[in-house]
Order: structure tokens, then sequence, then C-alpha cells
């Protein structure tokens, strides 16, 4: 078993849903992102996922694209994005990290030396946006699995029966649910709907559901968790960054902020 599979195993086992909190590698700056790591998984984190930058997200909104645009534009290259997790791993070796980001990186670098990077990194799942499963080939499914490293797919409103028919007979760890009709941030989150369409895909697989897009606060995350099996907050932690520049204050403060939703989010999933 994979990191995150004993991670969504041993949380069943407790009865608990899964906090994945995402934030962009090397947002403001590079020194930020494994100390904050650290900070995250000691306020209630379960799973980690790191943003990998670039300069053309077609599934973010604003806020993550501009945390995108601030890691660039501090030399965060996606080389030193994984190896930030390494870091990590010096002192953490059972919290999951899962890497979201786009192919055009991915393919400059190759997929085989990305995929080795990963592994002596100790990234354990890998969220290609545009990598549709019915162009992901056996060889890259099956280099995966031997690196013990999951192959995580999203799923929307608007998913082809087709294309949801592929990313539940290729994905593995967890499916990824897009809440919404729209990119990262958006804020029409109708909780009846996605339980209905979580209800659907459960019936048609064995792997974890965790619903992210949308979720902004205690009480939207504990309506999804309700059906869900982790929820996934990254917007409304990653803001807090947009107007730190170079000032340590402002950026302590938004980090002390980040930590205090997190608090939030735990109570409140908790409580179910």
């Amino acid at each position: 078993m994979t990191r995150i599979s004993q991670t969504f195993a041993a949380l069943k086992q407790q009865n608990k849903k899964a906090l994945i909190p995402y934030i962009m590698a090397g947002d403001p700056t590079p020194s930020v992102t494994v100390d904050l790591m650290h900070r995250l998984v000691a306020h209630g984190a379960d799973v980690i996922e790191i943003g990998l930058p670039f300069s053309d997200p077609m599934a973010d909104g604003t806020v993550i694209s501009l945390a995108g645009e601030r890691a660039l534009n501090a030399g965060t290259s996606t080389t030193q994005a994984v190896q930030m997790v390494g870091e990590f791993r010096k002192s953490n070796s059972t919290t999951p990290v899962l890497l979201m980001g786009y192919l055009n990186p991915v393919e400059i670098i190759s997929y085989d030396k990305f995929l080795a990077l990963c592994e002596q990194n100790g990234v354990d799942g890998l969220l290609l946006v545009d990598l549709p499963p019915n162009e992901t080939s056996d060889d890259l499914s099956a280099k995966l699995a031997d690196k013990e490293i999951n192959q995580i797919f999203l799923l929307a409103p608007t998913t082809e029966p087709t294309r949801r028919k592929a990313v539940l007979e290729h994905g593995s760890g967890f499916i990824y649910y897009v809440s919404v009709k729209g990119v990262t941030g958006s804020n029409a989150l109708d909780t009846d709907d996605v339980g209905k369409q979580v209800g659907a895909i459960k019936a048609d697989t064995d792997l974890p559901i965790c619903v992210g897009f949308g979720i902004r606060d205690g009480e939207s995350a504990k309506a999804v968790a309700t059906f869900a099996d982790g929820v996934i907050v990254g917007s409304e932690l990653v803001r807090h960054f947009a107007d730190v520049g170079d000032d340590k204050d402002k950026l302590e403060l938004a980090i002390r902020q980040i930590l205090v939703k997190m608090d939030e989010l735990r109570q409140a999933i908790d409580e179910l």
C-alpha cells in the first residue's frame, strides 16, 4: 500500500475524514514552503497537496494563478518544488504529499527524470490536470505503480461517462471530485448536488472520494465531509499570501491566518 492508501485506511478505521490543504510550492518565497508543510501537519493536515508553479494554469482561478506567479517570480522551478518534498521527508516520513500541476514542465524535464525525482524525494501522488486518463499509457501507469506513486485524476459535474469510466479504471489513491463548474476558488457550492454526485461515484469504485473547489470555511467543509472521504482546501488558504511582498511581519501574520483556518476546518470535520 502507498502512503496515501495507508492514510485513508487508517482514517476509515478511526471513522474520520481527511483534511487536505493545498499550497503553492515557493509561494510567496521558497524558504517558506517546507516549514509551512510541517505546520499544516501540526494543525490537522492528513495529506498535503503541493502546487507546481506554472505560467498558464488552466484549472486555477485568480488566487492560485497569482500564487504561481509569485512562486515563479521568486525563482521556484519544478525541480526545486519536488525537492521541497524531499526536505520535508527528512523529518516526516508518514504524511502523504501529492503534487498537482501541468504537463508542460514535466515534459520539459522528461517523464522518466521527473518520476525518478518524485521517487527520490518521497512524493506519494501525482495529479497532472491536462493529462486525461485516455491519454495515459499503461507504461506510465506501471512506472508510477512501481515507484508507489498514486495517479490522481479529477472528476467534475460535467465529466462525460466515457471519461468517468476511464478515471475510475486508471486512478489510484483517491478520486478528486471538483465540486463546482469552474476553476479553483469558485464559490457556487451546492452541497446537495455534490452529495448526489459523490454517492453515484462511490457506487462504482472503492477508492476514497475527496472534494475540492469551493470549500471556504468550517461549515462548508463539514457539509462536504458528511458524504466525502476528505475535503481539499486551497484558495481559502493561499489567498493570505496575496499582499505579503517582502514584509516579514505580513508573512508571519499570513501564516498564522492560514493555521487558524486549518484549526477551524479540522474542528468542523471532526464534529461529524
